[in-house]
């Protein structure tokens, strides 16, 4: 056999063995919850899908909308059309709020959106979109689709008739947009700032007055006065959302959100009514998110900072002082919020002692 077609079916056999591990295996397979009916023919008889899906981002902010376009596009191309979700921007069908209401009822059968937004109502989802001082990008994959955080997720969720996974993976954010320096924790004693999941009660903590706002009503409020500071994404996101023109001093690092997961949710009615191969194709799509996204935000952040420094935008580092100020307050919340609420405790302890393992490897597999 000649050597190039040893190479050929060597690297067939490699492809097919990285599709079947990553993509179709029990172990990584988002699947229909325990109990559910399954066909019992592997012939499936497909029925068409014309969903609508309510999302929290508008379609064309980068990342975040566009994003959610890829997803339903991917899904479309890849059922030969039979599958469409069609996505709708906040207002369009719900506010950008009310997404999970909307899903759980069955006024709408899919949304894009983060389970931070959630606190109010089921405070242990807020650790599926991101933690303070929590995992990178590596070690939240791990958890999530080998250490029980995907199982975790889908079981508080299916008490709302929801069933929901991550689709795509956020680079780390900035951590604040403040009209003045913060030269001490004193400077942030007062101040009326938008923030997002459980980094506001760590901001809270150290004086901060937080509210949280969708994402087109973050720039009018710092504008009119409203707030005083807010914090929303990465470079290239906030760029698009223009704070750069009532807002100039930018902090880092983003320790209330080291990666963000931003997910599929669908009405758990609607998704035990499609076939195995019709979830199969979602399931894998929502994987493909995320290594696309997380690529493209690494990718683009870079010449966002640039872009924001020639629009007279200062770029600062949080000092160790505050930083550790920082975490200390959200060692308070964590224990504090998982005093008051099982989920929250049960959460937290699974992700802390998956840290804790994981760490053997980190410490010794990556340079500091």
């Amino acid at each position: 056999m000649k050597r190039s077609t040893i190479l050929g079916v060597i690297a067939g056999l490699i492809v097919g063995l990285i599709i079947g591990v990553f993509v179709l295996s029990p172990g990584s397979d988002s699947s229909k919850p325990a109990g559910q009916n399954v066909a019992t023919s592997d012939v499936e008889s497909i029925k068409p899908v014309r969903w609508k899906m309510a999302s929290s981002y508008s379609g064309n902010l980068i990342l975040l909308g566009t994003q959610g376009h890829f997803v339903s596009k991917r899904i479309r191309t890849l059922s030969n059309g039979t599958m469409e979700l069609k996505y709708f921007d906040p207002g369009a069908l719900v506010p950008a709020l009310e997404v999970f209401d909307a899903v759980s009822t069955g006024a709408v059968n899919a949304g894009w959106t983060g389970s931070g937004y959630w606190a109010g109502k089921v405070p242990a989802l807020q650790f599926f979109t991101a933690v303070p001082f929590g995992p990178g990008a590596g070690e939240v994959l791990a958890w999530m689709y080998y250490g029980g955080g995907l199982e975790l997720m889908q079981e508080i969720y299916a008490r709302h008739n929801i069933f929901s996974q991550p689709c795509s993976l956020i680079s780390p954010e900035g951590s604040g947009w403040f009209t003045k320096e913060i030269k001490s924790l004193d400077d942030l004693k007062g101040l009326k700032m938008r923030f997002f999941g459980l980094g506001a009660k760590v901001m809270e903590k150290l004086g901060v007055s937080t509210q949280l706002l969708a994402a087109g009503d973050i720039f009018p409020a710092l504008e009119l006065g409203t707030i005083d500071a807010a914090e929303f994404s990465n470079p290239a996101i906030d760029l698009d959302l223009g704070f750069y023109q009532v807002a100039k001093h930018y902090y880092f690092p983003g320790w209330h959100q080291p990666i963000s997961m931003i997910e599929l949710m669908v009405n758990l009615d609607d998704w035990n009514s499609l076939g195995p191969i019709q979830q199969q194709v979602i399931n894998s799509v929502c994987k493909e998110s995320i290594l696309q996204s997380f690529a493209q935000g690494e990718a683009i952040q870079f010449s966002a900072l640039q872009e924001l420094e020639s629009k007279g935008v200062i770029v600062h580092r949080w000092s160790a002082d505050i930083l550790e100020a920082l975490e200390n307050a959200w060692n308070e919340v964590v224990t504090e919020e998982a005093e008051k609420d099982a989920d929250f405790a049960r959460v937290w302890a699974a992700l802390s002692d998956f840290r804790e393992n994981y760490k053997i490897w980190g410490d010794l597999g990556y340079l500091d």
